[in-house]
Order: structure tokens, then C-alpha cells, then sequence
């Protein structure tokens, strides 16, 4: 059966990006570097079944498909886009830089691997920087700024995919890595009973606190209230349970494909009917993006990003008895990703 394609604007990433971008330096030279990889185009995104709340225009990026433009790193197509000049010159910098061997003290302070530096950091520092990003306060740059709008074009598209087909009322879903709220309030809204943790203690409290707040200010005599959604401190290994669908958004990129390949699999294993992931695509443009960042990680840089091929992952979906049925890219100037919604094979 072919697969169907709907075109998904969003950010993924990056959403690591503002690890990487935090001064106005850091932020100029990011836009220089990006700005010649994106024109804008508009694209109107309407679902079959529509609701006001879900039915809007967007405003993406047209990026060509490299996996398919680009046969080499180095070959006509990439020195046509970076120039010769710049190539070598950016090639050289980054040859000098060692983001492996900090993150190697990254881990090494806190005791463990790139779990432990995760939770570290979503409890601390990073549990500080994206409550704004996620928030709606305006204290913010621009970068920041341009990763909210990402994320929540992320959970607008989700949104569809799970309204499109009927009502949510009493569907059971899993909201795996839920941050600080952003998708398992709006389905709570919606009627569905959701189940959400994240591996940071930090996190599900405010998650928490702002469930409480929305949810009883959305309450009125003529509706029915929403089930409030149940909040654990868990990691994606420790879930478990039966959900009619699982969703998990942009967690991929602290796992590399190795680890990657496993979790996908226990996330279907908790799935009936579907099963919806993003993460940061590995291609060409964004792992060059990923490298400059790590020339300049900032005092808050304290997690490593990875990258995922999509053939990778549709693999993986495939060894655990699931396919593909809808995939679309959102992206931003600093956040790009792929959404994909798979369904038993």
C-alpha cells in the first residue's frame, strides 16, 4: 500500500539549536551560515475534518531533499551551495574542535552517560531555558523565539493527526517525554485520557502546575470537565501499559541510532493503533549545522544531540512490525524535524 505524504511544517530542530546559540554573536553567525539554505514558501495545511482551532496557514522553509541532491560530502551540488572557499575554511575549524571529549566531562560530572547528563540538565539549567522557550513570557531572543514557534507548529500538526480521524474523547494516549505540558493539556482538552512522564522531576511539576491551571480555567457548566492527565517522573525504558497511542516528540535526538532502534521498539511494544515520533533528520545541512554549533556550546550546552536518518527509523518501525503511514518536516530557521505517524503492518 503507498504511503501517504502530508507536508508538515516544523522545526525540529533544531530544538537542540538554542544549546548552541545563545549570544548575539552566536545568533548572527548562525543566520549567516543558514539564511542561504532556506527560502520561504507558503503552504496552506487544512485536515479532512476541520476545527477552528486546528485549521491555519504556514509559513516554511523549502529545503531540497540532499539525500537524494547530494551523492558525496564534498561533490558539485554541496560546493555550489557553501562556496569552495567556505567549505575549506569551515572544514578547518572544525577539525580543531573536540565536542566529543566534552561531553566526555559532561558525563563524567554527573556519574554516568547521556541519560544521566539529560536528567542533570532538564532539572537544572535546562529545565529554566525551555519552561521560557515553551512558555509564552518574552523574555526570549530570537532564536529561542523562532524554536517556540517550531514546537508548537510540532504540536499543532499532531494535533491534527490524532482529530482528523474522529474524537478523542476516552482514546488512551501516552505522551512520552511530555516537557513541560505543551501536547498532553490540548489532549486532555480534547477529551483523551493521557498518560504523561518525562525523565525530569522538574519538568512533570510544572506540567503539572500548568494543567491545573488550564484545565480548570477551561472548565464551564455546558462542557464536561477534562480527565486530567496522570504525571510520572519516568524515562521511555521504565513506561509500560497499553495506550491506543503512544506519542513521543523530540527525545530521539538524546539517543544515538544504536539506542535509538530499542526505544522505538519499546514504544510500539506500548501502542495499539499508532504510534507518532519526531526527530531531528540527519542530512547534510543539518549536520553541518549541528558542527557549528558545537564550535561555540555555551555555558548551558550540556546534552548531545543526535541525529536520525529517516530510513533508519522507518527500519526500525519495520523490525517491530509497524509502518509508515504519514511523514511531513516542520522547520524553522534554527529547528527542523521529521513527524512521522505509524500504524501496525
Amino acid at each position: 500500500m503507498a504511503t501517504n505524504h502530508i507536508l508538515i511544517p516544523r522545526i525540529t530542530h533544531y530544538h537542540q539549536l538554542p544549546y548552541y546559540f545563545h549570544s548575539p554573536f552566536r545568533q548572527n553567525l548562525a543566520m549567516a551560515f543558514c539564511s542561504p539554505l532556506f527560502s520561504p514558501v507558503n503552504f496552506a495545511v487544512v485536515p479532512k475534518h476541520t476545527k477552528p482551532n486546528y485549521r491555519r496557514n504556514f509559513t516554511i522553509s523549502a529545503i531540497p531533499p540532499l539525500s537524494t541532491a547530494i551523492t558525496s560530502p564534498l561533490d558539485g551540488t554541496t560546493l555550489a551551495v557553501l562556496g569552495g572557499s567556505s567549505v575549506a575554511a569551515l572544514a578547518a575549524i572544525l577539525s580543531l574542535t573536540d565536542p566529543e571529549r566534552r561531553r566526555q566531562l559532561q558525563a563524567e560530572e554527573v556519574g554516568g552517560g547521556d541519560k544521566e547528563v539529560v536528567r542533570e540538565y532538564f532539572n537544572n539549567n535546562g529545565f529554566d531555558r525551555w519552561k521560557k522557550i515553551y512558555g509564552d513570557t518574552d523574555d526570549v531572543n530570537k532564536v529561542q523565539l523562532d524554536i517556540r514557534l517550531g514546537h508548537s507548529k510540532t504540536v499543532e500538526n499532531v494535533m491534527k493527526m490524532l482529530t482528523e480521524e474522529g474524537s478523542l474523547k476516552g482514546v488512551t494516549v501516552c505522551d512520552a517525554g511530555c516537557g513541560t505540558g505543551c501536547l498532553s493539556i490540548p489532549l486532555a482538552k480534547e477529551g483523551a485520557i493521557v498518560s504523561a512522564s518525562d525523565i525530569s522531576a522538574s519538568m512533570v511539576a510544572e506540567a503539572q502546575k500548568q494543567a491545573q491551571e488550564e484545565l480548570l480555567k477551561a472548565k464551564d457548566d455546558l462542557a464536561p470537565t477534562p480527565v486530567m492527565p496522570k504525571f510520572e517522573v519516568k524515562d521511555l525504558e521504565s513506561l509500560d501499559g497499553k495506550y491506543d497511542t503512544v506519542v513521543c516528540l523530540d527525545v530521539m535526538i538524546h539517543y544515538p541510532q544504536s539506542k535509538a532502534d530499542g526505544m522505538i521498539a519499546h514504544l510500539a511494544s506500548l501502542a495499539e493503533n499508532r504510534l507518532i515520533l519526531s526527530f531531528a533528520p540527519k542530512t547534510f545541512y543539518y549536520d553541518l549545522l549541528k558542527r557549528i554549533g558545537e564550535l561555540f556550546p555555551g555555558p548551558s550546552k550540556a546534552t548531545r544531540a543526535y541525529l536520525h536518518a529517516e530510513a533508519d527509523v522507518e527500519k526500525a518501525l519495520q523490525k517491530a512490525g509497524w509502518k509508515i503511514r504519514k511523514r511531513g518536516l516542520i522547520a524553522t530557521q534554527f529547528y527542523f524535524a521529521k513527524l512521522i505517524e505509524a500504524v501496525p503492518a
